[in-house]
């Protein structure tokens, strides 16, 4: 049994041990809940504390940084665990609709996103509307439209169908094509059953698969190119000229969590999943990618900064 697992079970053991003491004392009930919760939240912080012994301070639940020239993983933390990917998702779903189509290509925009919901990311997008498939991805990959990447399942189904799929089936036959794709890449414990990463239990990754996604991607020049952009402006059609603004803070100068050489990837959050963050930076001739899967608000940027750091220094 390693030390910090011996550490870990002595905590708990004490934890336990303390609960009971504050009931034998016969403590009002609710100073119990309160001190136990107390506790309960500093051994949970001692245990996050032990488990990322070398990157102290990591607050994802799953985390990696790996050299996207070689494909080694040079620290992670739960990689293989099943982990939600919210909208980290999305770098697949773009990976495919560049692959099945021309970035210059026109995609009309269906009523298929009419399914958005009121919570849901959204690029603003409407019925009639077109854009390129190069748009697409930004609407997608920026703002983290959840409609974009409802009309690329739509898109790419009809080209690989020449039918007309309704939305629902166009999501099914679409997450057919990324499972499919998934496995190529070698994301053999993922499953994917929607093209934007809204919560379902059947939908789930790891923190080694979304690294191993993420390389692929980034293998893409379109991708590549779109991902490392502050904002993008599609205008191909005049009537909807719309700036997609990226929410990924490590890109902008202006950002507390800017990193210098940061040229991606995703950003994505669900209730289940928590901050999600796929990241990448070039220093010095040596590129890495960066996962951390449920994380806090502020912690999966400060979880990504500490891991580039970590990975460029070893």
């Amino acid at each position: 049994m390693s030390a910090g697992l011996k550490r870990t079970k002595w905590i708990i053991g004490l934890l336990v041990f303390t609960l009971i003491l504050m009931a034998v004392e016969k403590q009002p009930l609710e100073q119990v809940r309160e001190k136990g919760a107390a506790l309960v939240a500093r051994v949970e912080e001692k245990i996050r504390s032990l488990r990322h012994s070398d990157i102290p301070g990591l607050e994802g639940d799953a985390v990696l940084v790996m050299d996207r020239n070689t494909g080694k993983v040079i620290y992670s933390e739960q990689a293989k665990k099943r982990m939600y990917p919210a909208s980290t998702t999305k770098i697949l779903t773009a990976l495919i609709l560049l692959e099945k189509s021309r970035p210059d290509a026109t995609v009309t925009v269906g009523n298929e996103v009419l399914l958005l919901a009121a919570d849901e990311s959204s690029a603003g997008l409407v019925p009639g509307e077109t854009l390129t498939v190069k748009e697409l991805v930004a609407a997608m990959l920026l703002p983290s439209g959840n409609d974009a990447a409802r009309t690329a399942a739509a898109y790419v189904t009809r080209l690989e169908t020449g039918k007309e799929p309704g939305p629902e089936e166009a999501n099914a036959l679409f997450a057919e094509l990324m499972n499919k794709r998934a496995k190529e890449i070698g994301a053999k414990r993922s499953h994917f059953v929607n093209p934007h990463g809204m919560h379902d239990p059947q939908h789930y990754t790891t923190a080694y698969d979304m690294a191993l996604i993420a390389r692929e991607a980034m293998d893409n020049a379109e991708f590549r190119a779109i991902v490392s952009e502050t904002r993008y402006v599609a205008a191909s059609d005049a009537r909807y000229v719309r700036p997609f603004e990226n929410r990924n803070k490590l890109l902008n100068p202006g950002e507390d969590w800017y990193f210098q050489g940061a040229n991606g990837i995703k950003t994505g959050y669900t209730e289940k999943a928590g901050y999600c963050l796929v990241g990448s930076a070039v220093q010095d001739g040596k590129e890495l990618i960066t996962v951390v899967l449920h994380s806090s608000e502020q912690g999966v940027w400060s979880d990504t900064v500490k891991l580039l750091e970590y990975g460029f220094r070893n």
